[in-house]
């Protein structure tokens, strides 16, 4: 099941209604079309299991109502080793790699993403984005500053990013594994890996080694069901726009995600969703 919202409509918006008028959470109607009444409805049903209340029923949501449940892998982590992130990540300073492979293979195991398919998009992701495999900071550029600065002002008034303050541009700027940009994705995946404000208190806590592989990890697993459908069907393309909205780092993460493919294992004889990094 997809991530539901605002908008969304059909068959598994009404199986959504269902399940919250069965737990008490009144969607004001069953029609399929996901509205204020059930947005207010996911919200309160959020509140009450502990989770971020943003209305937007995605995985954990759905887990909480028993529309999903948690699928059963082969973790990959055991076979992935320095050496073969190397290989994928042949620019990547071998020291980064040592030093931050394990909080990214850790990060994977509790979201259910050790899995072959989810660790080479985690790896391929950050190639793409940072190169180094460090997390990092976004650098100042066309894309982000007007002529004459100052730096990031493009994005202080972006609404899609949620910024509504002078400077939420600069403060909110790219950083971590993923990139993550926007007082709204800092407030909102902040929230989820349990940093509660720490994350729009101090943002450069996006760059610490654990809190940027959860930010990924969180990131992967907002948007596992669409990145499953496409590396599934072979469109890496799509696969990358889920994560940065374009086709920007493409090559990248292309190179990353088919030389791993070709290096680590398709099973392991012994391996469970348990196993965490060496």
């Amino acid at each position: 099941m997809e991530t539901l919202r605002v908008g969304s409509s059909g068959p598994d918006v009404l199986a959504l209604q269902n399940a919250l008028a069965a737990k008490g959470f009144d969607p004001g109607g069953t029609d399929g079309s996901f509205g204020p009444g059930t947005e207010k409805a996911v919200k309160a049903l959020q509140a009450s299991a502990g989770l971020a209340a943003d209305g937007v029923a995605g995985f954990q949501t759905l887990l909480a109502l028993g529309l999903v449940s948690v699928p059963s892998i082969t973790s990959m982590i055991p076979a992935v080793t320095v050496e073969i992130v190397s290989k994928m990540c042949p620019g990547a300073p071998l020291a980064n790699i040592t030093a931050h492979l394990p909080f990214v293979l850790n990060a994977l195991v509790a979201p259910q993403l050790a899995d072959k398919q989810m660790v080479l998009m985690a790896i391929g992701t950050i190639r793409a984005e940072t190169g180094s495999f460090a997390p990092i900071s976004e650098g100042v550029s066309q894309f982000n500053t007007p002529p004459g600065g100052p730096n990031f002002a493009l994005y202080d008034s972006r609404a899609s990013l949620g910024n509504n303050q002078p400077g939420d541009g600069a403060r909110f700027k790219g950083r971590g594994f993923v990139q993550l940009t926007g007082r709204a994705n800092y407030q909102r995946y902040g929230q989820l890996i349990g940093l509660g404000s720490g994350l729009i208190d101090n943002p450069d806590l996006a760059n610490d080694s654990k809190v940027a592989a959860d930010l990924l990890a969180c990131f992967l697993k907002d948007h596992e069901t669409a990145i499953r459908n496409a590396l599934s069907a072979r469109n890496l393309a799509e696969a990358r726009k889920q994560v940065n909205g374009g086709t920007h780092g493409l090559p990248d993460f292309s190179a990353a995600y088919n030389t791993g493919n070709t290096l680590l294992p398709d099973a392991l004889t012994v391996a469970t969703t348990r196993d965490s990094a060496p």
